[in-house]
């Protein structure tokens, strides 16, 4: 009841937001928009069920964003153990070939050591034994030097003439060991093994590319996709940046220098490769299908990019969330890219040297992928050449 007029509240004030009288319409609401009370009552119970539905698809979103990071986290946990065991096991190797190095240069100089020193005894001895040998001849010599008896002289004098078959030790000598150049040619030898277990871990990752290339397929750029100044062959395959506008704008139009393949991927793996010579300004890899394509903030992971950016002459990052500074043992030509879906790996070779540039590890992927390519300003011609998708030599 209305606590003024004692009437049924039937009707609500849509301006002043209160339930009313049909006396305080004329009276103190005049001018004033009404409802029934329960047509009110009906859409403001409506609005509270869809805020409520709102809030409910709201917490299941971020329940499954819960799980998503986590399973992100266990996904990288897995790719980190599996790194360290590989890492561990490498170092291991490494480690025992040095120690083994280490005994052999010890062994080695405790070896030529005891030859050594055998053979200064064994000369020692000999020395000793006719010194023993002179000595006693020297005594004899003396004892008869004082006897008086001219008879006994004469019988025994001619026996101590200098022993025969001696020595002449005045052209002898023992050379002195100086282990010179040991350690160095022990490291030499060392250099030559680790040498020899790169080449075999080479060929190992050689193989693992030539595996990877087994799953090349063969992509098209999507003009749609292109930002308004990308050119784009005609065959697909390759884009530049110009200084005219190529394209009208649209929605599906990236705001930066993107453009996107026609194909797309959301399970398995795939390989392709990317022609970068040329160029001093360059990111290629692989983006998600809800990747933002107007108010973009960064080309990196935490935005669903995932990808390799080469600016100026020698630098070159992964696209991490900060970025991770690369060191190159020089500028690839060709970049090919290995994706396994199911395994959230993205990895980039050196096609050419089939060198690992970086490798993405535990992504989490829930959508469609799509390679992508970035060709940058051409700088007054400096970044003129283009981005090619080239084939896939198996």
């Amino acid at each position: 009841m209305c606590p003024q007029h004692h009437k049924p509240l039937e009707l609500f004030c849509s301006t002043d937001h209160s339930c009313v009288c049909t006396m305080c319409t004329v009276l103190e609401h005049q001018s004033h928009k009404f409802v029934s009370l329960k047509e009110e009552f009906t859409q403001r119970k409506a609005s509270l069920q869809q805020t409520q539905e709102q809030s409910r698809n709201m917490v299941e979103q971020r329940r499954l964003k819960i799980q998503e990071v986590q399973s992100s986290v266990q996904l990288s946990q897995r790719a980190v153990d599996t790194e360290r065991a590989t890492g561990l096991q490498a170092f291991t190797a490494l480690i025992e070939s040095v120690q083994r190095s280490r005994e052999r240069f010890i062994q080695e100089l405790q070896e030529r050591q005891r030859q050594s020193q055998k053979q200064a005894e064994a000369l020692v001895l000999q020395l000793q034994q006719e010194i023993c040998e002179l000595e006693q001849r020297s005594t004899e010599a003396e004892q008869l030097q004082r006897s008086e008896d001219h008879l006994h002289f004469l019988q025994h004098c001619t026996k101590l003439t200098p022993p025969t078959g001696l020595k002449d030790w005045s052209s002898e000598t023992l050379e002195t060991e100086t282990y010179e150049g040991t350690a160095a040619r022990v490291l030499s030898e060392l250099e030559e093994s680790l040498k020899e277990t790169f080449t075999q871990e080479r060929k190992v990752s050689e193989a693992k590319l030539k595996t990877f290339k087994l799953f090349a397929v063969d992509l098209t750029l999507d003009p749609d996709t292109a930002h308004v100044k990308l050119f784009v062959s005609r065959d697909l395959k390759q884009v530049h940046h110009t200084d005219e506008k190529k394209f009208t704008d649209s929605a599906q139009r990236f705001s930066c220098f993107n453009v996107l393949t026609k194909q797309s991927f959301s399970s398995g793996k795939f390989y392709f490769e990317v022609q970068v010579k040329s160029k001093t300004c360059w990111t290629l890899g692989v983006a998600k299908e809800s990747v933002e394509r107007k108010n973009i903030k960064a080309l990196n992971s935490k935005y669903g990019y995932w990808c390799l950016h080469k600016e100026n002459t020698d630098k070159y990052e992964a696209c991490t969330d900060p970025s991770v500074r690369l060191s190159l043992k020089s500028p690839p030509q060709k970049v090919g890219v290995f994706v396994d879906y199911d395994k959230g790996l993205v990895s980039f070779y050196d096609a050419d040297s089939e060198d690992l540039i970086y490798s993405f590890t535990g992504c989490c992927f829930k959508e469609k992928l799509f390679p992508f390519l970035n060709p940058y300003y051409n700088y007054n011609g400096l970044n003129s050449a283009p981005l090619v998708l080239t084939t896939v030599k198996k």
